[in-house]
């Protein structure tokens, strides 16, 4: 289905950019599920895929996350990087009404048939809160730096070439045409959707996982959105592998896995989700390779992030400057997850 948005003169001036860690979870979860989903995820979905069966309300996902996704998912970010936990908030208070009509499009029954929002929006939210946890936030940094990194890039593209640059190059099937944007769908290029951007405007999100397509809001409630393909996500899971070969008879495989993994400050548990061990045995792992002053780790309350230091750097012919970004990330995360 194609799709138009509307503009007026006051909505082309609120064209903006935003990352949603509550997107890119819903878009995660439903690859998981087996919808969708590029090749170049496959080792993402490997790892992620059997954690993801142990989640007790997967029926309800299914439901609401294998077909067509309901507008309610995916509320237009109202800030640059929103934090996980003000995306969900606005999901738990999605209007009653709203909540039935997208609910009833997706399962394909009337509305009034619809649950009460009360009795399904406060588990759903858990659900997205432990998915995000489980799957998204052990590899949250390296998605972090795909996206921030396209946007860099498309806010170059906006102040030296304008609006109609800026949308000239997000995808081939996004085209601006006198004052309207049209995504042209692929399976029904006749049938016409009307999207009006409004008093909100439009919010342009990179996307990891509903790469390398187009998503568009057909229902928004403020801004109208649309999710595009990063650029780089085509990289984001291959692991480095500078020198492994000859530092794994040395240190051993798990080891030389773990100084790998840390060319970006991870937690513990996240380095046993991307190694597929358990805790217990990266921290055995990480005490001997801090001894060995391969690894440096700073403590933030409950939460510590380790990354290789720049011995370890040299080793594996990375920078030596790698460890210097273990304060930043960590006062970065500080801010992110309060």
């Amino acid at each position: 289905m194609a799709v138009e948005i509307r503009f007026t003169a006051a909505s082309v001036a609120k064209v903006r950019f935003a990352i949603s860690p509550l997107g890119e979870t819903v878009l995660a979860l439903r690859i998981l599920l087996g919808t969708g989903g590029h090749a170049v995820h496959r080792p993402w979905v490997r790892q992620a895929r059997p954690l993801l069966a142990r989640e007790r309300e997967l029926p309800l996902l299914r439901a609401l996350i294998s077909g067509r996704l309901p507008s309610f998912l995916f509320p237009a970010p109202r800030q640059r990087l929103p934090s996980l936990a003000t995306e969900l908030e606005l999901v738990r208070a999605t209007p009653e009404d709203f909540f039935r009509h997208e609910y009833g499009a997706v399962l394909g029954t009337p509305a009034e048939r619809a649950p009460e929002p009360a009795t399904v929006l406060p588990r759903l939210v858990e659900a997205l809160h432990r998915g995000h946890e489980q799957l998204i936030a052990p590899q949250w940094g390296r998605m972090r730096a795909v996206l921030e990194a396209d946007l860099g890039r498309r806010a170059l593209t906006l102040v030296e070439g304008g609006v109609q640059a800026l949308f000239a190059e997000l995808h081939r099937d996004i085209a601006w045409d006198g004052g309207q944007l049209v995504v042209h769908g692929r399976r029904t290029p006749h049938s016409v959707c009307t999207v009006d951007a409004g008093e909100h405007g439009l919010v342009l999100l990179p996307s990891v996982f509903n790469w390398p397509n187009v998503g568009v809001d057909k229902a928004p409630v403020t801004a109208a959105s649309i999710r595009y393909p990063a650029v780089g996500v085509g990289l984001l899971w291959e692991l480095p592998q500078p020198a492994l070969t000859g530092l794994a008879p040395v240190l051993g495989r798990t080891r030389t896995q773990i100084l790998a993994a840390l060319a970006e400050p991870l937690t513990t548990a996240a380095l046993a989700t991307r190694l597929n061990i358990t805790p217990s045995a990266v921290s055995q792992h990480l005490g001997a390779l801090r001894g060995a002053d391969l690894v440096a780790t700073e403590r933030n309350g409950r939460t510590a992030l380790h990354l290789r230091t720049e011995r370890a750097a040299h080793l594996l012919g990375g920078s030596a400057s790698e460890n210097d970004r273990l304060s930043a990330y960590s006062l970065m995360c500080r801010g992110e997850y309060e």
